[in-house]
């Protein structure tokens, strides 16, 4: 018994470097796995100058394909050159508690990868959410080449055109034009007051520029001051404008629909308190 397990240890042993042989004969220096990498075989692979990391995910192998080219194989067997990725340098550096593989002059690569530090998780959390509205907005803007000044600009020039058609207007609808107009200034204020800004004072100002012809001034967070958003270069898309204000009405309209509530008198039922002593 001894003896055939042994020989049964050799023979997994065998096939093993085996399998290990014809990954570094095929020319690879960088091996990524899905799998976590036992010791046998990083020690192997570190003896002949061969990165090997696993427990990579599927994700990231599949940005590293792209990025770098190659094939993700599921056999070691007939490895050819056209399945190997290709890089300018790779080195494994440390940034603050992490280490980050930093695959450098990849010839497919038309993305890039940003780090993103902070003094809290939700510092972090945070900026990345900002980025990626920012990013997502770029990218939006692109498929779609209408755009509107942003900073609340294309807020205050609709509210002052509702308020404006309002007064042409007799009847009761006036009043829910004047009310969607009004509304639509809560934008502008809700940036001033995230930017710490003065909201009244920026409205004012606002009100007068617009009424004057000016429709394009929106709020300027570097001078603490109004601008001309669209020489500023301060723009979004118009569809997403457009996407907002008909999720907003669909919204109101769905509230409004609702003529009754009903409530379930059980819910608030609560069980009497025992008797002291009991």
């Amino acid at each position: 018994a001894v003896v055939s397990t042994q020989s049964g240890h050799y023979g997994r042993g065998s096939i093993l470097y085996d399998k290990l042989d014809k990954m570094v004969q095929s020319g690879a220096k960088i091996i990524l796995s899905k799998l976590p990498i036992g010791d046998v075989a990083t020690q192997y692979f570190a003896d002949r100058d061969v990165f090997c990391a696993g427990r990579v995910t599927q994700e990231d192998l599949n940005r590293t394909v792209k990025a770098c080219g190659g094939t993700i194989l599921t056999t070691v067997n007939d490895i050819k050159p056209c399945d190997m990725g290709q890089c300018d340098n790779f080195e494994e550096v440390q940034i603050g508690n992490e280490r980050f593989n930093m695959f450098k002059g990849c010839p497919k690569a038309k993305t890039c990868t940003l780090i993103l530090r902070g003094g809290a998780e939700q510092f972090i959390d945070e900026t990345e959410r900002s980025l990626h509205d920012a990013i997502m907005i770029v990218r939006r803007a692109l498929k779609n080449d209408a755009v509107v000044a942003g900073g609340g600009a294309i807020e205050m020039e609709l509210s002052k055109e509702l308020r404006n058609y309002a007064k042409t207007i007799h009847g009761k609808e006036q009043i829910l034009i004047t009310a969607y107009a009004k509304a639509l200034e809560v934008i502008p204020r809700q940036l001033c007051d995230n930017a710490g800004f003065d909201a009244t004072t920026i409205l004012n100002k606002l009100r007068q520029k617009h009424a004057q012809g000016q429709k394009w001034m929106g709020m300027d967070i570097s001078s603490e001051d109004i601008a001309d958003n669209f020489e500023a270069c301060v723009w979004e898309p118009s569809i997403v404008k457009r996407n907002a204000l008909t999720a907003a009405c669909e919204a109101c309209c769905t509230i409004l629909s609702i003529d009754e509530t009903i409530k379930n008198p059980n819910s608030n039922y609560k069980p009497p308190k025992p008797m002291p002593g009991m």
